[in-house]
């Protein structure tokens, strides 16, 4: 009896598993994968119906993308754990101690993979549909085996609008039978191509920032999660094979001692399948773990094992491709080999769960008991509360803990001095302590220097907040406690005046910058003065935004409840005064106090723009101040009517006609032109502009090595490291009575990202400075470092009626650098009146 009873369960098992049988992707999508790229919406209606026809999926929309495509997770486990997954996410936070309860160590480990953060690599999309069908697939014994101690989380693609920009520009040029030849059109997408977001963003960049709606939404999940491996899946050039972990150095010094070695044994079991297929591949070359807000990195520094996959192919590759070996690289390639290392990790995960889940909760009990690094509070002085309250919107956004205020002060590090000395903690002063879970991902935030094992690396290797905001910090040995966990409020309650001559309002953020864009767009007459003034008992810097009754009559009853509004909604500080006579100072009726015009702008665009750069400014524009922007191509100046703007931004790129007559003409009839990093370049040395680079000073004979152009090939990359600048932080000596410094101290810190210097203006303000010893964190090249002395970074020239703004530098590098925003601002608003 026992046989045939044996036989029956087999059959009935047999039928329940075929009862379960999902669609394949080829057979719900009508097409072999890899025989052409699918669209995002096809890709979204596999996934829903997954989530009906297995019970093994959870699937989640957690948000919509810019132009409304929706973002999805699924979330696979074992029948037993996909009926607890929110018990499992909730211990897993107790496991990290975010949640102060007991946490059971024997739960399933997590495992999270992130497709198609750059939209034309767009291979992982594709290859995320099979990873998940074998998963599903009950007849799968090894996944089904896999799935038994592990969870898996899938995002298909992070980045549905790139994706769909690099697709709709694919599938209709695509031949017939795709066409290898590299050089034919099906591997050339045009400007901007598909690998950013709308705004142009690169996402892969944003995981720290979050300046981007997919990220602030994506990480809110993320971050109620915490998984102990995380794969970011990519692409690279059309020649290089397949790159997976170990890493390349520099790693941040604070990467444990278990995910270096997680990485090594996962790379291994990789290998192992590459191996077996004859598959060539690469590992601990050229993508190092260091800048915090990768896709790699950032999990890392929140306690998981983060690594990237990369596959030869990107947009050039399309259908099909002839590399430089003469090999043809297929799509059908890229999905096996990302198919297979997804599956690979997910099986070394589940061998080694109890490991991975163990390590992660000592990684965490370690940050929060014996956090890394000699500083163990970080102070940030709130002496200007609406900058203050972006970072703490950054924070909270990347769940680190803070409070305000300390029962006593202490001795620490000044970011702006760059020496230790004694403060005192006021109440409004924001205060971090470094005994808390995210305590890795704040000292590699805060830390003042970081320290670069390999100069040869990736990206930027500075980006300190407290630089990055400009706001006034310490970094202290001791432990300090907050007095108050809860937000400081930035106060908009105006003081109590009847019938004020005028509203008086601070000039040095970003929601002050806000307040004046939502006041012009309601043609409210707004002026500022070039000097400092008091009146009341308190004193306004140059640059304060002056409303006065004076030329708003027309709002009549209105125009106090339609100012005070505007400025709560700003989230800002009014001031109301009695008379336009001030203590100290010019008078509101003074020429010091000028008219601020409501400015038409024009920024450029196209193929000789940076996408990015351009990017930055459309998003700053439409996202943070919300001011209307009109955005020309470069190649359609030639037919636009100049005057009817008042400013025209050519972002970072390659202009032929940036310096032509025909702007000159607009500048000097009162035209304002901002050129930005390679803008700039192009008009030094033009005729009718002042800007010159600056020359090197030529060596003396006794000066040169004769050997001097004798190199050891082995180390030619090392030696190309001397001239280069990834990214280093430089304390730039500011003019602040120039209405491009306004609202700052006499300095600014830069994110300088190459050895372009220029000559002082001799017929312009030369606002923004480098002179000797301004470097102040990151790696520089000693060649580079000699040459960033001594120049001019920002400036201002006048031209006839007009004036030209120079910015070498980018002020709104990622979206991120939060200082450089008011920086652009007063070349928008303030210059030139």
């Amino acid at each position: 009896m026992k046989r045939p009873l044996f036989l029956m369960l087999l059959l009935l098992s047999s039928l329940l598993i075929r009862a379960q049988q999902i669609q394949t992707p080829s057979a719900f999508l009508g097409y072999k994968l890899g025989e052409q790229f699918t669209p995002h919406h096809r890709v979204v209606e596999y996934y829903r119906y997954l989530a009906t026809a297995s019970k093994n999926i959870k699937l989640e929309q957690y948000g919509k993308t810019n132009e409304g495509r929706p973002l999805l997770l699924a979330f696979v486990a074992s029948a037993e754990n996909i009926g607890k997954i929110e018990d499992i996410r909730e211990n897993n936070l107790r496991l990290a101690g975010i949640s102060n309860q007991a946490a059971n160590p024997g739960q399933p480990a997590i495992v999270w993979l992130s497709y198609n953060v750059h939209g034309n690599e767009s291979v992982s999309t594709e290859a995320s549909m099979q990873t998940i069908y074998d998963l599903l697939d009950l007849s799968n014994q090894k996944t089904q085996e896999w799935l038994k101690n592990t969870v898996v989380i899938l995002d298909p693609c992070l980045n549905p609008d790139g994706r769909e920009r690099y697709v709709n520009f694919y599938n209709p040029v695509r031949n017939l039978i795709p066409d290898p030849f590299p050089n034919s059109r099906e591997h050339f997408e045009p400007w901007p191509g598909g690998r950013a977001n709308h705004y142009y963003f690169d996402l892969n960049r944003d995981w720290a920032w979050q300046s981007q709606i997919e990220t602030q939404q994506r990480m809110l999940v993320y971050n109620k999660w915490l998984p102990q491996v995380h794969v970011d899946f990519h692409e690279q050039g059309i020649n290089e094979p397949y790159y997976f972990a170990p890493a390349a150095e520099p790693y941040h010094q604070d990467i444990s001692k278990w995910q270096r070695e997680f990485q090594t044994i996962i790379g291994k079991n990789n290998a192992r399948y590459f191996d077996k297929n004859g598959w060539m591949y690469f590992t601990r070359e050229r993508f190092d773990l260091l800048y915090p807000s990768y896709g790699d990195t950032y999990p890392i520094y929140n306690g998981s094992v983060g690594m990237t996959y990369e596959q030869g192919g990107s947009g050039r590759a399309g259908l099909a491709i002839i590399n430089a070996e003469g090999d043809t690289l297929t799509l059908k390639a890229r999905i096996d080999h990302h198919h297979t290392t997804g599956l690979s990790t997910v099986e070394a995960v589940s061998q080694n769960a109890s490991k991975a889940v163990a390590e992660f909760k000592a990684y965490f009990e370690s940050s929060k008991a014996n956090p890394p690094g000699e500083y163990k509070t970080y102070v940030i002085k709130g002496e200007n509360m609406e900058k203050l309250e972006t970072l703490a919107l950054m924070l909270r956004r990347n769940g680190i803990e803070f409070g305000y205020g300390s029962a006593k002060g202490a001795n620490g590090y000044n970011y702006f001095t760059g020496k230790k000395e004694s403060f005192k903690v006021d109440k409004n002063d924001m205060v971090i302590s470094a005994f808390q879970p995210k305590s890795v991902l704040l000292k590699v935030l805060f830390e003042p220097q970081t320290f670069v094992s390999d100069s040869a690396t990736y990206d930027i290797t500075a980006w300190s907040l407290p630089y990055a905001f400009g706001l006034q910090a310490y970094a202290t040995a001791e432990s300090l406690k907050s007095l108050s966990a809860a937000t400081a409020e930035v106060s908009t309650e105006t003081n109590n005046v009847s019938n004020p001559v005028a509203f008086i309002a601070d000039w040095n953020s970003v929601a002050d910058v806000k307040f004046l864009a939502e006041l012009l767009k309601f043609n409210v007459k707004v002026r500022y003065s070039e000097i400092p003034f008091e009146t009341g008992g308190k004193r306004f810097s140059a640059g304060s935004l002056i409303i006065a009754r004076t030329s708003n009559d027309g709002f009549g009853d209105n125009f106090e409840p339609l100012i005070k509004g505007l400025a709560k909604t700003s989230g800002i500080v009014l001031h109301a005064i009695p008379s336009a006579f001030v203590d100290k100072g010019a008078d509101l009726g003074s020429d010091k106090v000028r008219m601020i015009r409501k400015p038409r702008i024009m920024a450029i665009t196209g193929e000789s723009s940076s996408s990015l750069s351009f990017g930055e400014i459309w998003h700053f524009f439409e996202q943070d101040i919300k001011y209307p922007l009109s955005i020309i191509r470069a190649e359609d100046l030639g037919r636009i009517n100049l005057n009817e703007f008042d400013v025209i931004i050519f972002p970072d790129g390659n202009y032929p006609d940036a310096g032509s007559e025909k702007i000159q003409q607009w500048i000097r009839s009162g035209g304002k032109l901002i050129a930005m990093e390679g803008a700039m370049a192009q008009l030094a040395g033009k005729k009718g502009f002042d800007l010159k680079y600056k020359e090197e000073p030529k060596k003396s004979e006794a000066d040169t090595d004769p050997y001097g152009d004798l190199k050891v090939y082995e180390n030619r990359e090392r030696e190309s490291v001397e001239a280069n600048n990834p990214g280093a932080i430089y304390k730039v000596d500011l003019d602040n009575t120039h209405p491009l410094g306004f609202g700052f101290p006499r300095f600014y810190y830069t994110l300088k990202r190459d050895d372009k210097v220029y000559q002082y203006l001799s017929s312009g303000w030369n606002v923004g400075v480098l002179k000797k010893n301004n470097y102040v964190t990151g790696f520089v090249g000693a060649q580079a470092k000699k040459k960033l002395v001594d120049g001019l970074l920002f400036g201002v020239q006048e031209m006839g009626n007009g004036s030209i703004v120079y910015l070498a530098d980018d002020p709104l590098f990622r979206g991120f650098w939060e200082n450089g925003k008011l920086l652009f601002s007063n070349a928008i608003f303030m210059v030139g009146h």
